[in-house]
């Protein structure tokens, strides 16, 4: 069921992905975030109840990673092409895996690390295609950005399974919900106040509710897999970080994004990665 679950998730986080990076041609990075967070938290307020402060306090700990992976992430997406941001993107579960066979002692039969290697090859070849690209339309600052987003996004994993153990799901994702909404308000409130002359007032956006609703459900398909105790974190994180198949559709077909030609053995050799994690965690 937990692979299921991912496969789910996955795809509701590339579309996710493809709605954040049209909402950002009316509003800025932490207006998006705060206004998506914030729906999302009220979607989830009935299952905010009360815990123990310990676990509180992991969850903010969650939180602030979280926060620190959306901020950089999407100020990396308002410079960069689509497609390029969801190949860097795709890069974070190779630090999941590794750390979950030293942290975890997870152990992968052969089909499973075949898969893993096909859609790492997948992912250095399209980094290298990518070069002449990034030359032209991106800045050393956007990459720097998404490298911070996809080391503070495995963190973000490698905690969940730790936090997992003992907490239930909906928990989790409502008060960590809760928490970034909080950090991304205090963020707006210090940008407002620090740049007044240039703060950007906020303009709804439709997409920032399909934005709320694709992240609430994906991260609840997410929890809801990590939690059931013969998940393996590294196959679902991997499988997660596949959403860049529907995030690089989008990037061609709606933002009608170029060299389709280099990328489209990249997308082909990550789908086979995923065929042989699918079959060997069935």
């Amino acid at each position: 069921m937990w692979l299921w679950l991912s496969v789910g998730s996955a795809l509701l986080l590339g579309i996710y992905d493809v709605a954040k990076k049209q909402a950002l041609k009316r509003n800025g990075v932490y207006w998006i975030l705060l206004s998506a967070t914030a729906l999302t938290t009220l979607f989830l307020s009935p299952f905010l109840s009360a815990g123990p402060l310990p676990d509180h306090l992991r969850l903010m700990v969650k939180a602030v990673l979280v926060a620190v992976s959306w901020v950089s992430g999407l100020k990396a997406m308002g410079c960069l092409p689509l497609t390029t941001v969801s190949t860097i993107k795709a890069s974070r579960p190779m630090f999941v895996v590794i750390f979950s066979i030293i942290l975890f002692g997870e152990r992968l039969n052969l089909l499973q690390w075949l898969g893993v290697a096909v859609v790492m090859t997948a992912l250095f070849l399209s980094s290298r295609s990518k070069r002449h690209e990034t030359d032209r339309k991106t800045s050393a600052k956007g990459i720097t950005l998404m490298i911070i987003s996809v080391l503070s996004g495995a963190a973000s994993a490698l905690w969940d399974k730790h936090i997992m153990q003992h907490m239930e799901p909906l928990f989790v994702q409502s008060w960590t919900n809760l928490y970034v909404t909080i950090l991304l308000a205090i963020l707006l409130l210090v940008q407002y106040l620090t740049d007044k002359e240039h703060f950007q007032p906020f303009a709804w956006d439709w997409r920032i509710l399909l934005i709320s609703v694709f992240i609430t459900v994906a991260d609840a398909m997410y929890f809801f897999a990590v939690k059931q105790p013969d998940a393996l974190l590294s196959i679902i994180s991997m499988i997660r970080r596949c959403s860049v198949l529907i995030t690089f559709l989008g990037g061609v077909l709606i933002l009608k994004e170029g060299h389709v030609r280099d990328k489209a053995l990249d997308m082909v050799l990550m789908m086979a990665g995923v065929a042989l994690l699918l079959w060997g965690s069935l």
